[in-house]
């Protein structure tokens, strides 16, 4: 953040704010928006890219822009001219967003893994960096996306103010500081498998946010989605599918012995979470001492006698953060977080009801499934299917409630990107080293 501010003060002063090019209008864009035009003088969403384009202008008058400074566009030339006018454009051309030189970073807030794929995609091959807040796209088809980012010389990184981005800064500080993380760890209130957007409608409502989504968060499939990223950053595993997700009402500081030390090194680390804790919502990474030197500087700056160590963030902001991601990777060239060709945890899709033979899922968040984690090469061994693929998949089969699903359960659409993706990244894992 000390790099972050000073690079977007000395473009405050030059007057050449970073022109970031941003996709999606709802709960989470409305925040970096207002965020943005308000509060960051180095910088400005030039652009919005919406399938509806009243959200997008909502989304740019809630923060402050007049009317008059919003401009309709159909092409990149008209993005431009828009940007150079010091105006702000608003689309539904994802092209025009992407193909605009005056755009030097896009972000991505829409959840959807579909919509999410063309969008990535689309800005990898027009050469642009990215900021994705798609957790559920990035569980999914990551690899094969930071792969092709990586061959066009791009940036495809995943953001601050998101628990997998906080847990990947704070994995980074530990290692920076000589220890060995042990566990990547996510505060949740709740958890409950069943919920649906039937059963979340009020709270949605009362937050101004849509009922499927708030579901991925109470129904675990929001925090498994965003731990497999996590481990796939790290090469971190789980220690049983589902994660173990202690409940616990104390401080994440008093847990440090409730994991089986043995098991976590025996893995690599693990991600996991915790349900009820303090500080919610924070994040924490449990480390071990290297030496007795460590463990007792440790011991003497007040973090106890080991042999695990507490490290905790107490806070995500979501998008009141997002910004510094973009600042980070446009202007420092810094990753924020993003996985590897050797994925090790996926997240799979499991019957959230009893479903028959011939039904087509819905998607995350609604009434048919859920998501939760598995180590990769179980998963693969299994033949599991992936969570961020379930939706609009037809069943095959019966399913009794909590079975995971696999490929031989369904069958997958025809015309989706994510599914060529996915294959795509398959054949590509079989060949790394």
């Amino acid at each position: 953040m000390i790099i972050v501010d000073t690079a977007l003060a000395k473009r405050a002063e030059q007057q050449r704010p970073l022109q970031v090019g941003l996709f999606g209008a709802g709960f989470m864009a409305k925040g970096i928006v207002n965020q943005v035009a308000r509060y960051m003088p180095g910088m400005r969403i030039a652009v919005i890219c919406n399938r509806t384009l009243s959200a997008a202008r909502e989304a740019f008058l809630n923060a402050g822009v007049e009317a008059s400074d919003i401009i309709e566009c159909d092409s990149p030339d008209q993005v431009d001219d828009a940007i150079r006018a010091g105006k702000f454009a608003i689309t539904s051309d994802v092209a025009a967003v992407n193909a605009a030189t005056g755009v030097e970073i896009v972000i991505e807030s829409t959840g959807h893994v579909e919509y999410g794929a063309q969008v990535t995609l689309s800005a990898i091959e027009h050469g642009k960096d990215m900021v994705s807040m798609n957790v559920e796209l990035d569980a999914t088809v990551g690899p094969i996306l930071k792969h092709k980012a990586d061959k066009a010389g791009v940036i495809l990184s995943g953001c601050d103010g998101d628990q997998p981005g906080v847990q990947m800064n704070l994995f980074r500080y530990v290692q920076t500081l000589g220890l060995k993380p042990l566990l990547c760890g996510n505060i949740k209130g709740l958890q409950d498998r069943y919920r649906n957007p039937t059963t979340q409608a009020e709270f949605a409502k009362t937050w101004g946010q849509t009922p499927h989504m708030v579901t991925s968060f109470a129904d675990g499939t929001k925090i498994s989605m965003e731990q497999a990223i996590t481990a796939n950053a790290t090469g971190m595993r789980v220690a049983q599918r589902g994660m173990i997700g202690i409940e616990y009402r104390g401080h994440v500081d008093e847990m440090v012995e409730m994991y089986d030390l043995d098991q976590m090194r025996a893995l690599g680390g693990i991600v996991d979470y915790v349900v009820g804790a303090a500080p919610s919502p924070g994040v924490y990474v449990f480390a071990e001492a290297q030496d007795a030197t460590q463990a007792h500087y440790l011991n003497y700056g007040k973090l106890g006698k080991g042999p695990v160590y507490s490290f905790y963030v107490p806070w995500h902001l979501t998008a009141l953060e997002v910004h510094i991601s973009a600042a980070r990777v446009a202007l420092c060239r810094d990753t924020v977080i993003a996985p590897t060709l050797t994925p090790t945890v996926e997240c799979v899709a499991t019957a959230k009801i009893d479903c028959k033979a011939g039904e087509t899922l819905d998607g995350l968040g609604y009434y048919m499934t859920y998501g939760q984690c598995e180590n990769y090469d179980i998963a693969e061994m299994e033949n599991l299917l992936p969570m961020g693929l379930a939706e609009g998949c037809r069943l095959k089969n019966d399913l009794k409630r909590d079975q995971v699903l696999t490929w031989d359960d369904v069958i997958p659409p025809t015309d989706s990107l994510a599914h060529k993706l996915r294959r795509e990244q398959d054949e590509l894992l079989k060949t790394a080293p």
